[in-house]
């Protein structure tokens, strides 16, 4: 039996959120197993997000429950215990990011199955977030990103590009079409380049399987969506060195980046078990400083409230078309990818997390840049 004052514990934090322990609203925890109190105290995040995938507890919205819970910023209020801070202590002392390990997020999120993301995504295969703004449906949301981007990088017809981190080739597809460019593309991911290859064929797209660490030749253009996320403080400063490196002097770099508003050093541990191994959000701060001496930052644009918006679309083609891959994934896997993408919802919600497009020049584009919205 859990002791009584782990479920008091809870019950006084979750109520200076308006949540209530069995309560009737939507965000309201049901509790199935009373060992979830403990756990959920002692735990924090990795004892929350597994006992939810356990089915020790239950809520009729996740979303709207995390977007409580991150809005009264009660992760701030409940202190670590020992083996917690003891793994996160791990993250700060070695460099999780380093080449020997760059290909784990490919094996173990990218390579889940290309149907998996398949059913989840619009018919790009765009996996990050999309830009709605004039946009209705997902599908279109995606595409104004992407055109988006492609503006923002002034391509002209001819030109060279480096996409690091390309997944699917949604970006490559689109810019080779539309502004008759040629793009190299490299990934962590041997799923994604199998499709990859499919889906841009007959265009001029390549696709690389590799580090970015081993990158050594010129483009005229860079763009990086949804990549430096996986890069960690500790190489920031050599993931742009490179980037400079592979950029002509009067090329753009384009960066499309999930932000914390605060700079921090690990991601927290039920998302480095389960989602993203070895990944970490940065910080305006940490990113100004991996720029300085080699770019300037010509536009800085948020538009983090976006991602809502993409990840509940993603959950509603998730769960529309969970029957057909369940055969792959399992019930536990089901409730692990819903923890994913609902709690990542109610995080962009409370406007915890940002998204940012960044654009840097090598030296300053004479006359100014133009920011396009």
């Amino acid at each position: 039996m859990t002791h009584p004052r782990y479920e008091t514990l809870l019950r006084t934090l979750l109520d200076l959120a308006g949540v209530e322990i069995d309560g009737k609203n939507p965000w309201d925890i049901q509790v199935h197993d009373e060992r979830f109190y403990k756990r959920a105290i002692s735990e924090v995040e990795l004892g929350i997000g597994e006992s939810y995938m356990d089915g020790w507890w239950d809520v009729g919205k996740v979303d709207e429950l995390v977007f409580r819970l991150v809005r009264a910023d009660l992760q701030r209020k409940v202190r670590r215990n020992c083996r917690v801070a003891l793994q996160l202590a791990g993250f700060w002392l070695t460099n999780i990011q380093a080449r020997h390990r760059s290909f784990q997020v490919g094996q173990r999120h990218y390579d889940l199955g290309n149907e998996l993301f398949r059913t989840m995504l619009d018919q790009r295969m765009n996996y990050s977030c999309a830009y709605w703004k004039d946009a209705d449906t997902l599908d279109e949301a995606q595409e104004s990103k992407l055109e988006l981007i492609c503006r923002k990088l002034d391509l002209q017809p001819g030109m060279t590009v480096l996409d690091i981190g390309c997944g699917w080739g949604a970006f490559a597809k689109y810019a080779a079409e539309k502004y008759g460019v040629r793009v190299v593309g490299i990934t962590v991911s041997k799923e994604q380049i199998e499709l990859g290859h499919e889906l841009c064929r007959g265009l001029p797209v390549e696709f690389r399987l590799t580090d970015y660490r081993n990158l050594n030749e010129k483009f005229d253009r860079l763009v990086s969506v949804g990549m430096i996320e996986h890069v960690g403080y500790r190489n920031y400063r050599e993931y742009f060195q490179i980037a400079a490196r592979c950029l002509e002097d009067d090329g753009i770099l384009l960066l499309q980046t999930i932000g914390e508003i605060r700079s921090v050093r690990s991601t927290d541990a039920w998302t480095h078990k389960y989602i993203f191994p070895n990944g970490m959000l940065p910080s305006i701060a940490q990113l100004s400083k991996a720029v300085e001496g080699l770019f300037v930052i010509e536009d800085l644009h948020n538009f983090g409230s976006d991602y809502d918006k993409t990840l509940m679309a993603w959950y509603k083609n998730f769960a529309e078309g969970w029957d057909r891959i369940i055969h792959d994934y399992g019930e536990r896997f089901c409730r692990m990818w819903e923890y994913f993408l609902l709690s990542s919802a109610g995080s962009f919600r409370a406007r915890h997390n940002q998204v940012w497009q960044i654009v840097l020049t090598k030296s300053g584009l004479l006359g100014g840049y133009s920011s396009i919205r």
